[in-house]
């Protein structure tokens, strides 16, 4: 039977394509009910929001629906992703496995943003100018070479080793650094012929990050990504935080520094320029590397003068920068006309677009351009060498999201285990995640999980706890982590909404995890957050101590978790600047911010901490919340509504 003839029922029955696939095949309600409203969706042209709950199989769901509705309407399905677990289990097994249940019907390839690959032209290049270009030895450029010519997809990622900043930036397929057709390389081009692949696909698998640069630029009838019908967003919770890091502007020293540097380091007299003879331009980079250095440290200044929360107006010190990057800019681009060699040509006019983009960027941050955007400094006391930064974000991103996807696409399917904050109606509960992105007209399921969290779940209270902004609450803290990492003997996560409280109570709890044979595993060291997790999962008694990633996006079955500690209710910070921007806003509408933003904003990063613990029907655990907030205030209900329904203990001292 032809896919695009199949019925719903007839994949995921009892006696269905998948239970003919596996042995002890369980027909998940939940699964036929996501999997048919889409199907419907797709069909009806409407927007949908989808809560599926742990354990429901939604990507079978929708990965069913995006083949039948791509096959059957001969167009392309775009599916994207947070997080490249969640892209490689997509693309290494659930593709993999339909594609043989059903007959091998259609094509389906994975889209990665184009500095992934490596340029095999700017390769030979930077191998013909290294002499002059980097502080490396010419060992990484041929390791490189050894590479590309037995690889098949020339994709950074296959490396065994992460070639330096430099070399990198040398080396990576660029959209305004390519000769497309024109390039010897073009029929081996490893960025083309995935590009080629994408063009004879039906589903295509991209992440939110490329996902939005594609929506960007078809505003400008330019795109990255194929022409798509419809699309399918997982993990939908996290498209705000990617559009509103999208459609800001993020200038740090590192950014500018490193830059000038790829031109002409002084340090190492290494760089673009520093073969070529072109003194009068080189002095030029020297001199726009200390306007950068005398406007950062302006900005550090205003900083610490003006002791607030970082958030600036226009002008808030003087431009001695954007001056600079003209005369730099200008003379490089004169230099283009001067060369003979094309590939040199290439590689000036990709500083200059550079430069074009910085210089823009740094006045528009400067002038405060959008009213609709909050600006703000950064300074870092861990990293003095990119120790200021320069940001701005949306005050609503729903904005810019309604109008380059929900406006432009005929069927949205947005799907997650966390986008209802409870509500007295399943619409109410989608209303906060619905406003956040500029959802307007869409049909909406909430499906809860079919694991029994009655019986595999347990959570407790620690009733008396002192407030959070109270001086003793570390200190309690610490023996509460203390008790409940002994009663699962390790094996938990704690889970933090600062680093500066999880550094405090690592400290005070340190000599005591050594006494006792339990291994701390601290975020924000020297250790990655991969191989952190690596070692949990490997470790016997191990405790993790974690902040934002850690509530999300991260998956430990079985008993290697066995405890999640919540040490604060996860409100944002209300002086951050992006925050109190919105609050301001919503104020200024006569809305309450507290209930229209920050509570579902906590609930639902509460929702994501909670479900960390329990991923398979076979796991079992404990919560721990350590915040009396959540029994002590009127609210705190709410969080209890959003969650799966579990035993609950109130503990008291």
């Amino acid at each position: 039977m032809k896919i695009e003839d199949i019925n719903i029922e007839n994949i995921f029955g009892t006696q269905g394509l998948l239970a003919d696939f596996f042995s002890d095949y369980e027909e998940r309600p939940q699964q036929l009910q996501m999997a048919k409203a889409i199907q419907e969706s797709l069909q009806s042209k409407n927007h949908l929001a989808v809560e599926a709950g742990t354990g429901i199989g939604k990507s079978f769901a929708y990965l069913v629906c995006a083949i039948n509705a791509a096959v059957r309407n001969k167009c392309k399905v775009l599916i994207s992703t947070y997080t490249i677990t969640l892209q490689e289990q997509l693309v290494n097994k659930d593709i993999p496995f339909l594609a043989k249940a059903l007959g091998g019907c259609f094509q389906a390839s994975l889209a990665r943003g184009r500095n992934n690959f490596l340029c095999l032209r700017r390769l030979e290049f930077a191998r013909r100018k290294q002499q002059g270009l980097f502080d490396a030895s010419m060992d990484e450029l041929l390791r490189l070479n050894a590479w590309a010519s037995q690889s098949k997809e020339g994709i950074f990622t296959e490396l065994d080793y992460t070639p330096t900043h430099q070399v990198l930036n040398a080396v990576k397929s660029e959209h305004g650094n390519c000769k497309s057709r024109r390039c010897k390389f073009f029929n081996d081009c490893f960025y083309w012929k995935n590009r080629r692949r994408l063009e004879n696909s039906d589903i295509i698998v991209a992440n939110h990050a490329l996902l939005f640069s594609d929506l960007a630029l078809r505003q400008e009838n330019v795109s990255v990504l194929p022409d798509y019908k419809y699309l399918i967003i997982d993990e939908a919770h996290n498209i705000e935080n990617v559009a509103q890091e999208h459609f800001g502007i993020d200038i740090s020293q590192w950014r500018v520094n490193f830059l000038l540097h790829s031109l002409y380091n002084p340090a190492t007299k290494k760089g673009f320029l520093a073969a070529s003879g072109h003194t009068p331009v080189i002095e030029l980079v020297k001199s726009c590397e200390k306007d950068a250095k005398k406007f950062f440290e302006s900005a550090r200044k205003w900083f610490d003068t003006n002791r607030g929360n970082g958030r600036i107006k226009n002008n808030f010190v003087e431009d001695c920068l954007s001056e600079s990057l003209r005369k730099l800019r200008l003379a490089l681009a004169a230099l283009v006309k001067q060369n003979e060699d094309e590939d040199e040509q290439f590689e000036l006019m990709r500083f200059t677009d550079l430069l074009k983009a910085l210089q823009e960027d740094l006045q528009n941050y400067l002038a405060c351009s959008k009213n609709s955007d909050v600006y703000w400094v950064e300074v870092s006391e861990k990293n003095s060498r990119s120790a200021v930064t320069l940001r701005s974000a949306p005050i609503n991103p729903g904005i810019e999201i309604k109008k380059c996807m929900f406006d432009k696409i005929e069927s949205v399917i947005l799907t997650s285990a966390t986008l209802c904050c409870g509500g007295r109606s399943e619409k109410s509960g989608f209303e906060y995640f619905a406003g956040r992105i500029g959802l307007e007209k869409f049909n909406q399921l909430k499906l809860g999980s079919p694991f029994n969290y009655e019986n595999q779940v347990t959570m407790y209270i620690e009733s008396e706890m002192p407030a959070p902004d109270e001086p003793a609450f570390l200190r309690c803290a610490a023996e509460k982590i203390k008790k409940y990492v002994q009663q699962s003997n390790g094996r938990a996560f704690v889970l933090f909404t600062s680093f500066q409280m999880l550094e405090a109570i690592a400290d005070m709890l340190s000599s005591w995890f050594a006494e006792n044979e339990y291994e701390i595993l601290v975020h924000g060291g020297s250790i990655d957050r991969s191989e952190l997790l690596k070692r949990f999962k490997m470790g016997r008694k191990s405790v993790l101590f974690g902040t934002d990633s850690f509530w999300q996006g991260v998956d430990v079955p079985g008993q290697a978790l066995s405890n999640v500690i919540i040490v604060k209710l996860p409100f944002a910070v209300p002086s951050h600047p992006l925050i109190e921007g919105r609050i301001e806003h919503i104020k200024a509408q006569g809305q309450n911010p507290f209930y229209m933003y920050q509570l579902p904003q906590a609930i639902i990063k509460f929702k994501q901490g909670f479900g960390r613990l329990i991923r398979s029907k076979t796991d079992s655990g404990i919560i721990v919340v350590l915040d009396s907030r959540i029994i002590q205030k009127s609210y705190g209900r709410e969080f209890f509504s959003a969650i799966e329904k579990c035993r609950v203990e109130i503990a008291a001292d």
